[in-house]
């Protein structure tokens, strides 16, 4: 069984939308209003799939005057990444 934080990551990257996110994160920190910018959505959407993915530990988040910058939390993607499950998890099922 996966572990309870893998499970959040996993169901946080289910959507679409947040994988996007996490690929602009990739590239560079942004403010919350750029994020939405690249969506067809509204801004509380937005807020939402950010807040999973926070919650889920692959983003953070830094106040900058009125805006919040987001970034990826890299640490937290070398661990899921490392994390045996991951890696033993297709060796097993495939």
């Amino acid at each position: 069984m996966a572990p309870p934080r893998l499970v959040l990551v996993f169901k946080a990257l289910a959507d679409a939308t947040r994988q996007k996110i996490v690929e602009m994160l990739m590239e560079r920190n942004m403010a919350a209003g750029e994020i939405a910018a690249a969506f067809d959505m509204a801004q509380p959407s937005v807020s939402h799939h950010l807040n999973v993915l926070k919650q889920a530990g692959l983003i953070r988040d830094r106040r900058e005057g009125q805006s919040i910058i987001y970034s990826l939390d890299r640490e937290a993607i070398e661990k899921c990444r490392a994390t045996t499950f991951i890696q033993n998890f297709f060796v097993q099922k495939v």
